[in-house]
């Protein structure tokens, strides 16, 4: 963790009073453009976290695009009037922020679903952990944070390209690259198939078709090792629900969701966010049984069909189905006074 003054290279976080944020890296000469002046990173290189900086006072002029000068052709009030004089408190990044504001090759996890993962996995200090799925790096940073030094992790990503991605942000937001970080490129049976049996502590999957890559997951895990899987659509989540129910050797699927929710608190004034941050993917936790013991499954009632598909059907089986369906009972009695109550409401309107 850093800590005490500001220094070239580090990613720090600007905030201003209107709670507006923007995450730079500090480079000496350099500057971050703002659309109230120029945050000079001398003036912020040395600081302490906490400390406020006001941008420079420029003519809009100055703050036209270098690189795409076209893009402001049309903005001939950029050079009417000075601007400058705005206040930015400076800190340093949380993970989230970090996580949030890098470059991204691929769509990344985002905090709420990150910390679900951590928690539900129950990823701790001094484990190694196998990560499938590497993408911009926002899970690998956050599992490599979690095991820490005295533990590791092995990420396999299929994509060079990705690969490259997730180890440069990983590399700027630790300083260095991690030396507990093992990166591997290549498909996950391929490479899990050089790694030793029951090895891994907890697996982490996010791929399109993590049903597929069960064998091998449970090859490499350690009995009662804990795996969770990523996925973002209802397809995706119940053939790996049925994947894992069918292999035996994996405890029944704990799946959840969650949504986020920000609320402003003003004074009297205490209300939601009127945007939130809904559906983006779902968790799948399961956790491997010793070999030769199969898992403990819910026995299901015989009557209850729920595969199935009604379109495949003859009439009569259709019939007999129907008959058969979970429906709740409600006796003779009951029924009678639903129908009174209603009969009672529908004579109100005709009045």
């Amino acid at each position: 963790m850093r800590r005490g003054p500001l220094a070239a290279g580090e990613k720090v976080q600007f905030t201003d009073r209107r709670s507006n944020k923007i995450t730079d890296q500090l480079v000496s000469g350099g500057v971050t453009q703002t659309s109230h002046g120029i945050i000079l990173h001398d003036d912020v290189i040395g600081q302490t976290e906490g400390s406020v900086v006001v941008t420079v006072s420029a003519k809009r002029e100055a703050q036209v695009n270098q690189t795409h000068p076209e893009r402001d052709a049309n903005k001939p009030w950029k050079g009417t009037r000075a601007i400058g004089g705005w206040e930015f408190a400076v800190m340093r990044p949380r993970l989230a922020d970090y996580v949030l504001s890098m470059p991204r090759g691929a769509q990344i996890m985002y905090p709420k679903d990150i910390a679900q993962v951590i928690q539900l996995g129950d990823i701790r200090s001094g484990m190694n952990v196998l990560e499938s799925g590497a993408g911009s790096g926002a899970m690998s940073i956050n599992l490599l944070d979690a095991v820490g030094e005295s533990g590791s992790l092995t990420t396999i990503e299929m994509r060079s390209e990705f690969a490259r991605v997730a180890e440069a942000n990983t590399t700027v937001y630790f300083g260095e690259r991690p030396a507990w970080w093992d990166l591997r490129t290549g498909d996950f049976d391929s490479v899990a198939a050089g790694l030793p049996e029951h090895s891994f502590d907890r697996i982490m999957l996010d791929m399109l078709d993590p049903w597929n890559r069960l064998e091998q997951a449970y090859r490499v895990i350690a009995p009662g090792g804990v795996l969770v899987a990523y996925v973002t659509t209802t397809t995706q989540l119940s053939r790996l629900a049925e994947a894992l129910r069918e292999a035996g050797c994996w405890t029944e699927p704990d799946i959840q969701e969650t949504l986020e929710r920000n609320w402003k608190a003003q004074g009297l004034a205490i209300r939601p966010d009127h945007q939130m941050i809904g559906h983006t993917g779902f968790l799948m936790v399961s956790r491997a049984m010793a070999p030769g013991f199969q898992a403990l499954r819910k026995r299901d009632r015989a009557t209850k069909d729920t595969t199935t598909d009604i379109d495949s059907l003859t009439l009569e089986e259709r019939a007999e189905q129907l008959e058969d369906l979970e429906l709740r009972d409600i006796s003779d009695r009951k029924l009678r006074k639903v129908l009174r109550d209603l009969d009672a409401q529908v004579e109100a309107i005709k009045e």
